[in-house]
């Protein structure tokens, strides 16, 4: 006796079995979240420089295709070599070679500025600290002697607020050990970090020399796993989502480090102190959209003004050429670089630093703008496919004053035009007034 699969029921007890495997996978995530992250993160520590590596080659990619296209293979067309096999590895490697020499020179510079002008910078500002101290506080000893009512709100306020902070000092000093293990143990962190960063780098030279290959495999899944238009479309969304992420990565790295020279610069000629670490600052914050520029001006106006604090107009000078700035990235040099690369408001642009700040800290603030335009670019899309299904325009412009749509579901009746009129009707004429008149 054969036995034979009905394939209804087949599928009902699939379906079935989905149901209770998503059940019971909400419930976990929900109530037993805490062993999820752990073992989120425990892959994450391990995977640590894979992911730098991965990180670090799509972020070269683009550095490597300039080599590559504008560089080696017109000398290789100049000098009459035939496109080969072997001419292709060659330009490969050269073109890894000279991105990868790029890359760490790029750091090593980076490394010797600091070294050489902002660690001089902070020492200065460290030695010098008594001194800033001690000019705050005869600018305070000024301000409460011109203004007794105030010194003497000041000075309640001190006194309300000393046993507190004495009972804070109190508890902090039991807690010195444990402050300085943390602190030790930061600095192994961070020396793990970089551990993990240099054997990043090295996997992604490997990822480098055979990303033409992993992208043919990879799109070889995609056209095994879907059909050809669904293919085509995930694949021509993953050239959407490249070009959001590197359009709007490199062209605010391109802006921070412009508004960076151009704050040094100001700086400079206005006699500002510690010009080369408030550029610094300012062009480090100014990778962050819109909330980056004051991120970064408002610790340099206080650091200014800490400096000479009886000169308060140097700050202010400051913080009027901060907002000067901040206007021509945001109208001139910004637009000009990032260009339309994001397609969204400057609402949604908030919208998307805040949640993903809050949810990711500061590379959520980073890359939320490119993340979020992604996410909204899918649903426009869904949307858009959804009204042309059903006839109807894609443009949110031609619904700005809409109705109502009449029934055939083709035309769009705007408001104000072609509202039935509503004719007034005459009062009624009682009997006695129709007598006044015909006397009169």
């Amino acid at each position: 006796m054969k036995f034979k699969i009905n394939n209804k029921y087949l599928h009902w007890g699939l379906t079935a079995f989905a149901v209770v495997a998503a059940g019971i996978t909400f419930y976990y995530f929900i109530f037993h979240s805490s062993n999820i992250k752990l073992g989120v993160s425990t892959i994450v520590d391990i995977l640590k420089p894979v992911l730098f590596g991965l990180v670090t080659a799509y972020l070269l990619t683009p550095a490597l295709n300039f080599v590559e296209d504008k560089i080696l293979v017109p000398v290789c067309d100049k000098w009459k070599i035939k496109k080969s096999t072997r001419r292709k590895k060659v330009i490969r490697g050269l073109g890894i070679l000279i991105t990868a020499f790029l890359f760490v020179a790029l750091i090593y510079i980076l490394i010797s500025m600091l070294v050489s002008q902002i660690v001089p910078s902070v020492q200065g500002l460290i030695a010098n600290f008594d001194t800033y101290v001690d000019n705050v506080s005869g600018w305070i000893t000024q301000l409460l002697e011109d203004n007794p009512e105030f010194g003497e709100y000041v000075t309640k306020t001190l006194n309300k607020y000393s046993e507190q902070f004495e009972d804070w000092v109190n508890h902090l000093l039991p807690e010195t050990a444990t402050l300085i293990k943390t602190l030790s143990l930061s600095f192994i962190g961070i020396l793990d970090v970089l551990w993990d960063f240099v054997i990043g780098f090295v996997i992604s030279i490997y990822v480098l020399a055979s990303k033409d290959q992993f992208a043919g495999q990879t799109k070889k899944v995609v056209y095994a796993l879907f059909e050809r238009n669904t293919a085509n479309t995930i694949i021509r969304n993953f050239r959407f989502t490249h070009r959001t992420f590197i359009g709007f990565l490199s062209g605010k790295i391109i802006d921070s480090i412009i508004i960076g020279i151009l704050c040094f610069i100001g700086t400079t000629l206005m006699g500002t102190p510690y010009a080369i670490l408030i550029s610094l600052i300012i062009g480090v914050t100014n990778i962050i959209p819109f909330f980056g520029p004051f991120l970064g001006a408002i610790p340099s106006v206080v650091l200014i003004f800490v400096v000479d604090p009886m000169h308060p107009l140097n700050a202010l000078y400051f913080a009027i050429f901060a907002l000067a700035l901040q206007q021509f990235d945001g109208n001139i040099l910004g637009p000009r670089i990032l260009g339309s690369s994001t397609g969204l408001t400057g609402f949604w642009v908030i919208f998307s630093i805040t949640v993903f700040g809050g949810l990711f800290g500061v590379l959520g603030m980073i890359v939320g703008v490119p993340i979020f335009a992604i996410l909204y670019a899918a649903v426009r899309s869904v949307i858009n496919g959804m009204l042309e299904k059903k006839n109807l325009p894609g443009p949110s412009e031609e619904y700005e004053k809409v109705e109502y749509i009449d029934e055939e579901g083709l035309h769009l009746v705007p408001e104000r035009e072609k509202r039935p009129k509503v004719r007034k009707r005459k009062k009624a004429v009682s009997a006695d007034t129709e007598e006044e008149s015909g006397r009169k």
